[in-house]
């Protein structure tokens, strides 16, 4: 993976030289101290490249206001709080301002602003806000709770926007419901989940990649996909990609509410019937929207790429035959959970 490399080239007063030219914008990997931890995350920075010095490199404020947001996030991450952006996108799917979030959920009127540009919010705060993403019915109470806080105007425009997206989430969203029912025996970190919890928007983010990427997907062969990458992912990096548990089932691995998860927002599903009698029904998956790359980490997309190229070409029978060669299949007896740790024992990747 290349460390340092160029995003794009630009016109501006370059402060090295004090002239208006071209210069450019690159990203590399770089370490920071957030909190008094070490983090890792991706640097922006501009290069002069008419001077032939090694100070060719400078940071506008802008830029480093933003890297310094991105060395935050990377802790965030580390720490499993929501990101800046994704805050953002939280407060966007119910087209809320920063103040109003704020205020919906009965904290200070710039307390999103700042959780947005530079503070690390606590763990209590990011759980309120994972809430209002994954639960709208509780995103209605809360405004409810704090309506005095709206002119009537505006509590019945966001009203409305919750209400709509109830509407949108329909069946999607009591499936999820159901999906975190099943996992609430592995709310705890383990062996067994990979050492994170379910993260529901992380799976339908990585089944929308796979739908988009890969023709002719069912369903039987995007749950292989996703033991694959939760497992090549720990492998490397010690943690599971989404945190779905995984079952040693008659056709391979087979996450818990494989029948729920078809039903993620980034897909959409039709049942195609193999013979007259209706005895036989398959699952084609389709994307429902364009994933945006940029929701994964460089190490996420290298995993995706890599099981995606290495899977792209099989049909579903390949794929069974193939996992059932793994001995971190074939070490677990039948319907029993396959602990992550037999990672180890992965057949390589070519």
């Amino acid at each position: 993976m290349c460390k340092d490399y160029l995003i794009e080239t630009m016109e501006m007063n370059c402060p090295i030289c004090n002239e208006n030219h071209i210069v450019e914008k690159r990203k590399r990997i770089t370490k920071g101290l957030v909190k008094k931890e070490v983090v890792t995350y991706e640097e922006l920075y501009y290069v002069c490249p008419l001077t032939d010095v090694e100070e060719n490199e400078f940071v506008p404020a802008k830029l480093f206001d933003e890297n310094l947001l991105r060395a935050r996030d990377s802790y965030r991450k580390h720490k499993g709080l929501l990101t800046s952006e994704e805050i953002k996108e939280i407060r966007n799917r119910y087209e809320l301002s920063q103040s109003d979030f704020s205020l919906l959920l009965g904290w200070g009127e710039v307390t999103v602003t700042r959780y947005e540009s530079k503070k690390i919010q606590d763990e209590t705060y990011d759980n309120i806000m994972r809430i209002a993403a994954n639960n709208p019915i509780f995103t209605l109470e809360n405004l409810d709770k704090h309506k005095d806080k709206f002119s009537l105007d505006k509590y019945i425009k966001i009203r409305n926007n919750i209400l709509k997206i109830m509407d949108q989430l329909g069946n999607s969203y009591f499936k999820q419901l159901e999906i975190k029912h099943l996992y609430t025996r592995y709310q705890e970190e383990s062996v067994y989940n990979g050492y994170k919890h379910l993260d529901l928007k992380k799976l339908a983010d990585v089944i929308g990649y796979f739908a988009n990427f890969i023709p002719n997907l069912y369903k039987v062969k995007l749950m292989k996909l996703l033991w694959y990458v939760d497992v090549l992912y720990f492998k490397r990096y010690g943690k599971s990609m989404t945190g779905l548990v995984y079952k040693h089932m008659p056709y391979g691995a087979l996450p818990l509410g494989y029948n729920e998860i078809i039903y993620l927002p980034t897909i959409c599903v039709n049942e195609e019937v193999l013979n007259r009698n209706n005895e036989n029904i398959i699952y084609k998956i389709k994307p429902k929207e364009t994933i945006n790359i940029s929701n994964f980490t460089l190490d996420e997309l290298n995993v995706l790429e890599t099981v995606a190229s290495k899977f792209k070409d099989y049909n579903t029978n390949q794929i069974v035959k193939y996992m059932h060669s793994e001995k971190a299949y074939t070490d677990i007896s039948e319907f029993s959970i396959i602990p992550y740790d037999k990672a180890q024992d992965l057949k390589d990747f070519k």
